[in-house]
């Protein structure tokens, strides 16, 4: 079976998950429980694992500044407990699915859509996953969408794990670094990714500086053809670590749950629901 399939499955269904970084939903909710800002954000993507410090959440998401990581962490947790955050979290969904989707949340193609997604979940473990491990130990949802939605939580922070294995293996040194690679290869601005990243003008061109010298990128942030050789064995390191749920599947029923799948996460693109980015996380 072709690895990239690992990479279309998650093209095709991270948007019904990746909507709730967007969601005004979310961000209501957040702010009754105290968290201003972007403490939302990785309160609700950490809670899962604990009221954990700073350092693990800049090792298991990768790419923020730890700065920014730190001004959130951990007075996140003396705001609001992980609990109230998680279910603040899948209330948001909740609502955020209705809101989008409308009837189709009680279909019988999301029944079989969130059967599905949830059969491809018994072939993942947590083995040296941390961030995955932590979400694969809530307790699953009743409600078909919701079963959906995490369903392809888990399989997202499952192959993000993955991701941030691969970078690391490969030798690259940090989130900055994780994000001009992620630039140069052109799905999203550079601008965008160093900002809502936090990391500074000044960092960023010393990042890509000390990338030059390593020979993988041009002054320009480009790829060299070394790079591009880098950048392409991380992603497929990632996809190969990726393919255990697609492999349970078989071609065929991962085919009949992207075409299930697809039409709910278009509404979620075409409503702005991802925001101006084609991913909730360019690099975790």
């Amino acid at each position: 079976m072709d690895t990239g399939l690992a990479r279309r499955m998650l093209r095709t269904l991270e948007p019904v998950h990746g909507f709730v970084y967007f969601s005004p939903h979310a961000v209501a909710a957040y702010e009754a429980l105290g968290l201003e800002g972007r403490m939302g954000y990785f309160a609700s993507r950490s809670a899962a694992m604990g009221p954990v410090p700073a350092e693990v959440v800049v090792a298991t998401f990768f790419n923020f500044h730890p700065d920014l990581v730190r001004s959130c962490i951990p007075e996140t947790w003396a705001r609001a407990a992980p609990a109230a955050v998680l279910e603040a979290r899948l209330g948001a969904v909740d609502a955020g699915l209705r809101a989008v989707l409308g009837d189709a949340v009680h279909s019988a193609e999301m029944i079989e859509a969130a059967a599905l997604a949830r059969e491809a979940t018994a072939a993942l473990a947590p083995v040296g996953r941390a961030l995955y491990a932590g979400h694969a130990s809530l307790e699953w949802p009743d409600a078909p969408h919701l079963v959906l939605w995490h369903a392809q939580t888990l399989l997202r922070e499952h192959r993000g794990d993955a991701h941030v294995a691969a970078l690391v293996a490969a030798g690259v040194g940090d989130g900055c670094e994780a994000l001009v690679q992620h630039a140069a290869m052109g799905e999203v601005p550079a601008e965008v990714l160093r900002t809502t990243r936090a990391w500074s003008p000044e960092e960023w061109a010393a990042t890509v500086a000390r990338l030059v010298d390593r020979g993988w990128h041009h002054p320009d942030g480009s790829f060299t053809a070394a790079g591009r050789d880098v950048r392409d064995d991380i992603e497929q390191r990632t996809d190969a670590a990726s393919m255990a749920p697609w492999t349970l599947l078989g071609e065929d029923r991962c085919a009949r749950l992207r075409a299930l799948v697809r039409p709910w996460s278009r509404a979620i693109v075409d409503g702005g629901g991802l925001g101006t980015m084609a991913s909730p996380r360019a690099e975790r």
